[in-house]
């Protein structure tokens, strides 16, 4: 198989991939996509295409200052292009295909559009994978690390299909000194506060909030959300948790009015009101006398939250034109269950 962006194929028709030196091309298939991480995976049938091909391995996470090879092929030219550089930076960051934030690997090489997709090598293993520049800046290009991509391709490799990445799936805050003496922590314990759970949580039977989470699985969590890895930059606890695997169950040490205790919590995807990374599909939407309604996060048994995205001016709707952003429940007293649901009870009376 081939690793690469999921940018790089993202609305795909045909995908056709060539190998180093040959100018044969050869028919590829998507068989998987993960926006979130911005990965794609490859499959070519053809056994003449693997002939003398010498497969790379998946290194683990870089540390800093070591020397990498940015392999690929940018803008300015159709030959393989090989650029040396140093790991600059190691923490999380949005990745701007999946409008999410996950771990990150910055350096100095140079990178130029085309680098997408391309490997990241220090010697003979993969550190990571090329896949966007930061803006506005000089010399700063981003890798996907070796783990996130070890964790996107486990996860396909166990259900055949993108998984995501784990959540909590709860809200929290870092703790200062009078909210620690408020929840009566002691001078050694460090750790961050619960102030809301999501209802599709497995936590949400098991933690409450103003819940203090002092530990994961025997890792400290600092004041300040993050969690130090021995010999390793300190990261931000969603961090470590994105990387586990769907269904892992984790340990976690809680503090509750005062008294410790401990629940094992099993990690689900990332549970989002309003869906990520929708490259590949047209956007749902419904126009009634200017009101643009759109839908949320489906729900069980085909149900959707439908709300009232904007309003474009028009003059039946003048004095409604701050009506917006505002979930629609009813119309003329029949619950909403869905944008098609609302669109068949308003289109009659038109």
């Amino acid at each position: 198989m081939i690793i690469t962006n999921a940018h790089v194929v993202a609305n795909h028709i045909l995908v056709l991939v060539i190998k180093r030196g040959s100018p044969k091309k050869y028919k590829a298939e998507v068989k998987a996509i993960g926006r979130e991480c911005d990965l794609a995976i490859l499959v070519i049938e053809s056994k003449e295409f693997w002939e003398d091909m010498n497969p790379l391995e998946l290194g683990d996470m870089p540390f800093l200052q070591e020397s990498v090879n940015v392999i690929g092929y940018p803008t300015g030219g159709e030959n393989i292009s090989v650029t040396k550089g140093v790991v600059s930076r190691i923490e999380s960051m949005d990745y701007a295909h999946g409008a999410i934030n996950l771990p990150a690997i910055q350096t100095d090489a140079a990178m130029n559009p085309g680098n997408s997709g391309g490997p990241v090598c220090i010697g003979n293993k993969v550190v990571g994978v090329a896949f966007q520049t930061l803006g506005h800046s000089n010399n700063i290009g981003c890798l996907i690390p070796a783990p996130v991509v070890k964790h996107f391709i486990t996860g396909v490799e166990k259900t055949g299909q993108y998984v995501g990445f784990c959540s909590l799936n709860l809200s929290y805050q870092h703790m200062d000194a009078q909210i620690r003496s408020h929840f009566k922590m002691n001078s050694e314990m460090t750790g961050i506060l619960i102030y809301n759970i999501n209802q599709h949580s497995d936590a949400l039977n098991i933690l409450k909030k103003y819940d203090v989470i002092l530990s994961i699985d025997g890792v400290a969590i600092e004041n300040d959300g993050t969690v130090i890895i021995p010999n390793r930059e300190r990261i931000r606890l969603d961090d470590l948790i994105s990387l586990k695997q769907l269904g892992e169950t984790i340990l976690l040490k809680i503090l509750r009015e005062g008294k410790m205790h401990e629940f094992n919590i099993t990690l689900k995807p990332v549970q989002r009101l309003v869906p990520a990374g929708q490259i590949d599909n047209n956007p749902s939407y419904y126009i009634f006398a200017g009101f643009v309604f759109v839908p949320l996060r489906k729900g069980s048994n085909g149900e959707q939250i439908v709300i009232i995205s904007e309003v474009l001016a028009d003059v039946i709707n003048v004095e409604y034109y701050m009506y917006k952003h505002l979930k629609v429940n009813s119309v003329n007293k029949v619950k909403v269950e869905n944008l098609k649901h609302l669109r068949e009870n308003v289109a009659p009376r038109i």
